[in-house]
């Protein structure tokens, strides 16, 4: 556990310290963030704002993990930093095509998920085929099997990478949001990935390398922690896309290394509603031309409504506190009842 801590105060150095330094290079090249037009009014005193925060996140966490993770189980690691460092990538040049443009709209649609379908077949088959990983489906312990995917798994993991890097996107629209709640999301897997390294040969066995995986997650919690200090309302600096979808790359690789695929709903549980606000909004409008939400995602309905924005941030924050509670004691119970 001491590993754990170690690399979350180091992560937590290396993005908080150097992060002020790092906002004035950006304004001095005039790295500023675009704000969507038909967005709340009150978030176009943002425009300008320094962006890519991301990137210290990103290097913060890696270089912390490299520091601290543990040799011999050094693969499991890799393929968690490698899905980290390549949505950071792909979200850089999302930043980078935002900046050219200049507008809120970045490279398109179809080749974010041409990559991200790069990016996750290549964790599906380094996790399954070298990594100790198999395509079953467990209600989070070795004796409780639902079903086995076999290569439909592949889908499964595309679709948590997806689906967990763009929540992880949408969710970032609020002065510390989606920082806040990836904190509360890792502190969660900080635990589980303990517990199953504590029992790893009695209900754990189809798990690897679970200490790696709590460090990883301590060294992502404790870079999200020094950028928060920065990020938090009024906001210094923004993660960008470069933050934002390597964080939700990371939360699917880290739920499929700790065999909690159908956990992460609802860890995730907050990313999940700002996602189907989206889905939702759109769908509605098509097939009615009306709207469910004042606007989408969620978080700018309640803005519109008339809640500040700390309000909003902080009750959005409690939200995803439950269901990270919920979560965890559900995972919680499953392994008391298996240990009993």
């Amino acid at each position: 556990m001491y590993r754990v801590l170690e690399a979350m105060i180091l992560a937590l150095a290396l993005s908080i310290l150097p992060m002020p330094a790092f906002i004035r290079w950006l304004r001095r090249r005039g790295i500023g963030q675009y704000i969507r037009e038909d967005g709340p009014q009150l978030h176009m005193v943002k425009e300008g704002t320094p962006t890519m925060g991301g990137v210290l996140i990103v290097l913060a966490t890696v270089a912390s993990y490299l520091l601290f993770g543990v040799r011999k189980e050094a693969g499991v690691g890799f393929a968690l930093c490698f899905t980290l460092v390549c949505c950071g990538l792909l979200g850089f040049a999302d930043d980078l095509s935002k900046l050219r443009q200049a507008r809120s709209l970045g490279i398109r649609g179809r080749t974010k998920l041409f990559w991200q379908l790069v990016v996750s077949v290549a964790l599906a088959y380094l996790a399954t085929s070298h990594l100790g990983v198999d395509t079953k489906l467990y209600l989070f312990r070795s004796d409780n099997v639902l079903c086995d995917l076999g290569p439909l798994y592949f889908l499964l993991v595309y679709l948590m990478v997806v689906g967990a890097s763009n929540a992880v996107n949408l969710t970032d629209g609020l002065d510390g949001l989606a920082a806040g709640s990836m904190i509360l999301v890792m502190t969660a897997y900080i635990l589980i990935s303990f517990i199953q390294f504590r029992n790893y040969r009695f209900l754990y066995h189809h798990v690897n390398a679970p200490l790696d995986v709590a460090i990883f997650c301590g060294a992502l919690m404790g870079g999200c922690l020094g950028f928060l200090w920065w990020n938090a309302p009024p906001a210094r600096i923004f993660m960008g896309d470069t933050g934002s979808l390597a964080l939700g790359a990371a939360l699917a690789a880290v739920s499929v290394f700790t065999k909690t695929e159908l956990l992460l709903v609802l860890l995730g549980g907050l990313f999940v509603l700002e996602a189907l606000s989206v889905i939702l909004q759109v769908l509605f409008f098509k097939l009615s031309g009306k709207r469910i939400f004042r606007m989408s995602p969620i978080h700018h309905h309640f803005e519109l409504g008339g809640w500040s924005e700390v309000t909003v941030l902080v009750r959005l924050w409690i939200v995803q506190g439950l269901f990270v509670g919920l979560g965890f004691i559900l995972f919680y119970l499953n392994y008391v009842g298996g240990s009993a």
